[in-house]
């Protein structure tokens, strides 16, 4: 028998649309049992197991949706993740997409030479590429990022974040994930 841990709940918004795809919004069943009693989210779907207190017996949810709405429409932070995400994994040099522990970014304009360290300014790189073109300007070492960089939206993000799907999906949460798969007749 799975552990408890192995009972993560998806939580969705209240529109039922996840609070986040990459990573994606999950709960333990610890604090998902605690926003229960508090009253903060609705059970969509339960898992086949249960757990027991001293008085009462309960399945454990495997989607919750938030009883208040959690505007979506703020700015993404800049951080190493959503830069990566930004960039779908790729290094914006060689075009290769690697996981997200042998990336790094790049200063298009290198530190050393007054280049910021902003969304305008940084791109994914693999290491190799980082290394190659060193505190060079692209026009002094021909290599010009694929794209040029851009400070996402959080439905840019999320949208980019549809194309990783997590190792684990319970089968409760696909019709909460992926919105535009075509459905089986």
């Amino acid at each position: 028998m799975l552990p408890l841990n192995g009972f993560p709940a998806l939580v969705l918004n209240a529109d039922y649309q996840p609070l986040s795809y990459y990573p994606l919004s999950v709960w333990s069943w610890q604090e998902t049992i605690k926003a229960i009693f508090l009253g903060r989210v609705d059970v969509v779907s339960h898992y086949d197991r249960t757990i027991r207190s001293a008085r009462r017996e309960f399945r454990l949810p495997s989607v919750v949706a938030l009883k208040q709405y959690v505007p979506q429409n703020r700015k993404p932070p800049f951080t190493r993740f959503n830069v990566f995400l930004r960039d779908r994994f790729t290094c914006q040099y060689c075009l290769v997409q690697f996981p997200a522990h042998e990336l790094t970014f790049d200063h298009i304009v290198p530190r050393s030479r007054g280049g910021r360290t902003h969304w305008l300014n940084i791109v994914t790189a693999c290491t190799q590429c980082n290394l190659t073109k060193g505190d060079r300007l692209p026009e002094e070492c021909g290599m010009y990022p694929a794209t040029k960089p851009y400070a996402p939206t959080m439905a840019q993000l999320q949208r980019n974040g549809r194309l990783f799907p997590p190792n684990y999906l319970h089968e409760s949460w696909r019709d909460y994930l992926y919105w535009d798969v075509e459905l089986e007749p």
